[in-house]
């Protein structure tokens, strides 16, 4: 059973290892309520993961030390086994989805692990560490649905108590639960009025669906470019620790995902991946009710792929129209391009990209469409540049 003792026992361990990350304010991107941040991101191996995985390793006893471990990750959970098994000379094997980004891959090979890559998503790996454990023997550390794990992950909420008294909410990302398991456990123990929200991403929301299903549901499939949350289905013991503790668990998509990565990056300088930005994007899109709370979100993990992060930050642009695209009609004949560009100048927008293409059969024969792309400051400023425009006689072609 999951205890409080067992919980400060892992702290008292995790100190051979693990960080007591820092939290900082937020105030410039939640303006509605005194945000925190707990930057797990900053964390060793840069995921919270490292707590739970060496906690539970930890606990092993020496034959099954010897026996050695298998895991199975989409990559943070894969980092804190290795590194783990690393500081205490034993044998890894981690099974990790193909659509894992390569950065954890690479990482998790260079901590002496043996990473065998599987097709498919989490829960493919999953299966796979599975028929590897029972086959070649071995522990089986798993990522989310294992008390010891549930345990150190849980130490995080005794620090965020600890350096920001009288909170009044905590909101976590959560995947297969671990993390908020065991920080709801903690919380609701040692301060009841504190809530507990998790995060989801629409795309990945297997513990909603099983919270209003009220059992495990396992879901078809999911699409999210968070893959660290990106799971099937909840943990048994997660299941029902949620069920018991939680006060909501909300969804953000992967629009609002980006948004709040580009937030984390531009106004307090911290790398987040996908699943680590979950926590503020709710906060940011108002999904929960923390309007004039003191409120903590936990950035659970900073290992974004570098090949996507520029995809992640131009969706965040648009998203917030900070990066906007017009597609114009107009006759072709000389003077039409600089006169869009006056009006686009003198409302204050910037041109970054434009194209001239031919009309179609539906147009005035000698008729042409122009994509500007341009930088605004926000939607409302894009709108106001768009009415300009229509205003000088133009017309904006369906988008």
């Amino acid at each position: 059973m999951l205890t409080l003792d067992r919980i400060y026992q892992a702290a008292h361990v995790l100190k051979e290892c693990a960080r007591k990350t820092d939290i900082i304010p937020c105030a410039n991107s939640a303006r509605d309520c005194g945000l925190y941040l707990k930057t797990e991101n900053l964390q060793i191996t840069g995921s919270f993961k490292v707590r739970g995985a060496y906690f539970k390793i930890a606990m092993l006893s020496d034959g099954e030390k010897a026996e050695g471990v298998i895991a199975c990750s989409a990559g943070n959970h894969a980092q804190g086994v290795a590194l783990s098994a690393q500081r205490m000379g034993i044998n890894a094997t981690i099974f990790i989805p193909s659509i894992a980004p390569l950065s954890k891959i690479e990482a998790t090979k260079r901590m002496g692990a043996d990473v065998i890559l599987i097709d498919g998503v989490y829960d493919d790996a999953y299966e796979a560490a599975i028929a590897c454990q029972k086959e070649r023997g071995g522990v089986f550390i798993h990522p989310f649905d294992d008390e010891d794990v549930i345990a150190g992950q849980g130490t995080i909420s005794l620090e965020i108590l600890e350096q920001l008294p009288g909170l009044d909410a905590i909101v976590v990302p959560v995947g297969g639960g671990g993390l908020i398991s065991g920080i709801a456990f903690a919380v609701k123990k040692l301060n009841p009025l504190c809530k507990v929200y998790g995060v989801q991403a629409a795309g990945a929301d297997s513990m909603v669906h099983s919270l209003e299903n009220r059992g495990k549901t396992n879901l078809s499939h999911i699409s999210t470019f968070a893959d660290g949350i990106a799971v099937k289905s909840p943990g048994t013991a997660t299941f029902e620790l949620c069920a018991q503790y939680v006060d909501q668990i909300v969804t953000v998509t992967d629009d609002e995902i980006a948004t709040a990565i580009l937030t984390l990056m531009e106004e307090q300088k911290l790398v987040a991946e996908g699943a680590g930005a979950v926590a503020v994007a709710a906060v940011l899109f108002d999904k929960l009710p923390v309007n004039g709370k003191k409120v903590c979100a936990i950035v659970s993990g900073g290992n974004i792929d570098v090949n996507i992060l520029s995809r992640v930050i131009s969706r965040g642009l648009l998203t917030t129209g900070r990066l906007s695209e017009l597609k114009i009609e107009m006759l072709d004949k000389p003077g039409q391009l600089k006169e869009v560009s006056a009006i686009i100048a003198d409302m204050g927008a910037n041109v970054v990209k434009v194209m001239h293409n031919p009309g179609g059969e539906n147009t005035d024969i000698i008729g042409c469409y122009l994509h500007v792309s341009m930088e605004t400051r926000n939607k409302e400023h894009f709108l106001a540049v768009r009415q300009a425009i229509r205003d000088a006689g133009y017309v904006i072609a369906a988008e």
